[in-house]
């Protein structure tokens, strides 16, 4: 009898132990999900879209938005407004990103010159958060975008902001950065930046539903307050993930989507998954350059490198290349450590299901 006890436990323990081993199916794990949402378990999301190759496998809107709501895209428009910048310089408007900025902008030369910091400026500081001027918005500490908003313009006054530091030597978030190079943009092609975003990436890619945001003199906002459907996030994302190319045409180069994912520069003290307060994520260090940002997304099971578009609330445009995956998040966190729950979103279900599935 105590042998067939024995044998029965055994029995018992092994099939348990094959239970916990089978990975829970994907279409499940993204039903859990949606479920978490909507108990509230996960405030203030507003929609999440996950690509993987061509198929959009999950498609989900929350809080009374839903596919035709145009959101807006806050600062992860920078990224988007970094794919315009490499597109300037394919078709030859831009030489360089390491031209100093007072040989593009013409009317404020004087300003630019006799400034023995800002002369030294390029457009590769301006890309890389490193322009020296004394703003820094990523940490609020000196939040320039309020006072520009209410300017009559914007790219004139981002450059006249004071200068604190030597353009290259120190990382300071400020969208006075991206504006200067929608007014590079715009003075080198003789177009608005509007119409060259229409003609040579929004109409390529099918994007045609939108709206900017302008300041009196006519400059478009390339640092945020965009408005765009979630799906058109998804193809911007898909572009970078497929290096540049949309249905067989190369929309931006090769080189230039390399450059994107070259991003190297230690964003100081700094881990997205640390400040979503997820005890599930490990916090790695985040990394930022061309208006991208790079973290590894770490758990006890996974460890997958994002290659991400950022925008206060929670606005992520996500590419994980290993996976051939695209995943974008729409939120309504603003100035919140919640807006970075979409991290543990994606360590707990996302990656987990994509993985599952593969």
């Amino acid at each position: 009898m105590k042998q067939v006890l024995i044998v029965i436990i055994l029995i018992s323990n092994c099939l348990q132990l094959r239970a916990q081993k089978q990975p829970v199916d994907a279409g499940t794990l993204l039903e859990n999900m949606s479920a978490a949402i909507s108990r509230n378990e996960y405030p203030g999301i507003h929609s999440i879209s996950v690509l993987v190759a061509d198929s959009l496998i999950y498609e989900q809107y929350f809080n009374e938005f839903s596919p035709d709501s145009l959101h807006d895209s806050r600062s992860s428009f920078k990224s988007i407004t970094a794919l315009l910048l490499g597109i300037a310089i394919d078709k030859g408007f831009i030489k360089s990103t390491d031209k100093k900025v007072y040989d593009f902008l013409p009317e404020y030369a004087s300003l630019l010159i006799n400034d023995p910091l800002r002369k030294q400026l390029t457009i590769q500081h301006l890309l890389d958060m490193q322009s020296g001027f004394d703003c820094e918005e990523f940490n609020g500490t000196k939040d320039c975008e309020d006072e520009m908003a209410g300017s009559n313009n914007w790219v004139k006054f981002s450059l006249e902001r004071p200068m604190k530091d030597t353009p290259g030597k120190v990382f300071a978030y400020t969208s006075c950065n991206p504006v200067i190079i929608g007014g590079i943009i715009s003075r080198t092609t003789n177009m608005s930046v509007m119409s060259f975003a229409r003609q040579y990436l929004f109409d390529p890619l099918g994007i045609t539903d939108y709206k900017w945001t302008v300041d009196p003199s006519g400059n478009g906002m390339t640092g945020g307050s965009f408005y765009i459907k979630p799906a058109d996030l998804l193809k911007i994302g898909r572009l970078v993930r497929d290096e540049g190319k949309w249905n067989g045409n190369q929309i931006v180069s090769k080189k230039w989507i390399k450059a994107v994912n070259n991003v190297g520069i230690p964003i100081p003290q700094f881990s997205f998954a640390k400040v979503s307060q997820s005890s599930l994520l490990i916090p790695q260090q985040t990394f930022y350059g061309n208006y991208w940002y790079r973290e590894v997304l770490e758990t006890p099971n996974l460890h997958e490198e994002l290659l991400f578009a950022s925008g206060n609330g929670g606005q992520y445009i996500f590419v994980i290349k290993r996976l051939n995956a695209v995943i974008v998040f729409t939120q309504g966190n603003y100035s919140s450590w919640k807006a970075k729950q979409a991290f543990e979103l994606l360590g707990k279900y996302i990656i987990p299901a994509l993985r599952n599935s593969r």
